[in-house]
């Protein structure tokens, strides 16, 4: 005759190693990891939702609901962060505003490149490209003297330090501007001979040359910022829509500044041509 449960001689005694009631239960469930400090829940079709026990027995109750589980249990393995909305549209928007400054500068650089040129006309602009050895040290023309244009057709050098005057005039004779100063002591006078057909064509050679470089420098500019915008995407702070948007919005900003640089050849080349 089998003997009756006493509540005086639990039968879990009976067991060993001697354990809870959820570790028996949970032990034969892929749903408990040994040795973590939290339940990993991988296949469960089911959830614990309560548990009582007796003397000598536990009762499970079972419910398909999810079971939350509480967040302090988890293992920490270490924290990711993600970018904000605010961060994204930053880098975005500095991006897009170094191409512009970029690109600007650039516009700068061939209206340089051009101005020093010289034209049927005089300009004072023509010796911008010219540098001086001033006490071993080579500065700009226009940053030690005031140059003006008396007439249409010669230039005026005016020095602040009259000791400059010969390394002004070294400077000048040195540079393919193609002028003869005339130094008399107090200030720099330059006459423009006038343009032969054949120099006017071989000025407009280098001035298309200049373009084309201006081109490249935008084009190089637009290929880095491309670059960046790929980076955010890679870095999933950026759609592939996103990167197709701001591409397309690059595209106009850069046929922007190769239409000013076209603008300023074709302006160029004419000063050039006209006798």
């Amino acid at each position: 005759m089998a003997a009756p449960f006493s509540s005086t001689s639990p039968v879990r005694s009976i067991f060993s190693p001697v354990r809870s009631p959820l570790q028996s239960f949970l032990s034969h469930s892929d749903c408990f990891q040994k040795g973590h400090h939290c339940f990993k829940f991988r296949s469960c079709n089911f959830n614990l939702y309560s548990l009582s026990s007796a003397a000598s027995y536990t009762i499970v109750k079972l419910s398909s609901k999810p079971m939350i589980v509480n967040p302090s249990l988890r293992k920490r393995v270490g924290i990711v962060r993600c970018a904000t909305i605010e961060e994204i549209e930053a880098e975005k928007s500095s991006i897009e505003k170094e191409a512009k400054e970029k690109m600007e500068k650039t516009i700068e650089t061939v209206r340089t490149n051009f101005n020093s040129i010289r034209t049927g006309r005089a300009n004072p602009a023509m010796l911008d490209k010219v540098e001086v050895e001033y006490y071993g040290t080579p500065v700009s023309l226009k940053s030690i003297a005031q140059i003006s244009t008396p007439d249409s057709s010669s230039l005026l050098v005016q020095p602040y330090d009259k000791s400059s005057l010969k390394a002004i005039e070294k400077a000048i004779v040195n540079s393919d501007l193609g002028m003869t100063p005339n130094n008399d002591g107090e200030v720099i006078r330059m006459s423009l001979p006038q343009l032969t057909t054949e120099r006017r064509k071989e000025f407009s050679k280098i001035v298309a040359k200049q373009a084309e470089e201006g081109k490249v420098a935008v084009r190089n500019i637009r290929r880095d910022a491309l670059k960046a915008y790929e980076k955010l995407e890679k870095e999933k702070k950026l759609s592939e829509d996103n990167v197709k948007d701001l591409s397309s919005d690059l595209q106009k900003l850069t046929d922007e500044y190769m239409k000013k640089i076209d603008s300023l050849f074709k302006q160029k080349e004419k000063e050039l041509l006209t006798v």
